[in-house]
């Protein structure tokens, strides 16, 4: 089962940094514009066999998981409705114990939810975070020793964040 790092991995899929940085300003985008793009990017994940052909509806029902994964990250939504369309269920795991298993009919659609179901019931999804700054909002996973991290670079966002405020004060 995939880890953690997938997860971060497709969340970044799309960037909506759009911030400054040494006189260039980053220009965010989303990765997957298609069907084809999908593809790849699935493809270059191990989800997804190297050519296999995809449609509009994979790439919206992909789209609508990440969106939603990315609003509960922000409390804007409800957990739950990131799951609404992917209902969860207990499958033996070969080994005499149980796992659990999503069965949308979309095997790249299952091992996300189920790698986020599972760090939800081991207690890791709450390390999965998005970075505070709203100019960048990039995924990332949170290593700090109390699970308080608040961005996803300290020497980047945290450092502009830490900057703003102290010129505000001097103001």
């Amino acid at each position: 089962m995939p880890g953690l790092s997938l997860i971060e991995e497709f969340l970044n899929t799309v960037d909506e940094r759009s911030f400054r940085r040494h006189g260039q300003i980053h220009a965010g985008g989303d990765q997957l514009t298609s069907p084809d793009a999908l593809a790849r990017w699935l493809a270059a994940h191990d989800l997804a066999d190297a050519g296999t052909a995809l449609d509009q509806d994979d790439l919206a029902g992909t789209l609508a998981l990440r969106t939603a994964l990315r609003q509960s990250l922000l409390g804007e939504a409800d957990p739950a409705t990131a799951f609404a369309d992917h209902p969860l269920q207990l499958v033996p795991d070969g080994a005499g114990g149980m796992r659990v298993a999503a069965r949308s009919g979309r095997r790249w659609l299952d091992v996300l939810v189920e790698t986020v179901a599972e760090a939800a019931c081991r207690g890791d999804w709450k390390r999965i975070k998005l970075c505070a700054a709203p100019d960048c909002r990039w995924a990332f996973h949170d290593t700090s020793r109390n699970a308080r991290g608040r961005w996803c670079n300290m020497n980047a966002c945290g450092n502009r964040h830490k900057t703003r405020a102290y010129r505000e004060r001097r103001h």
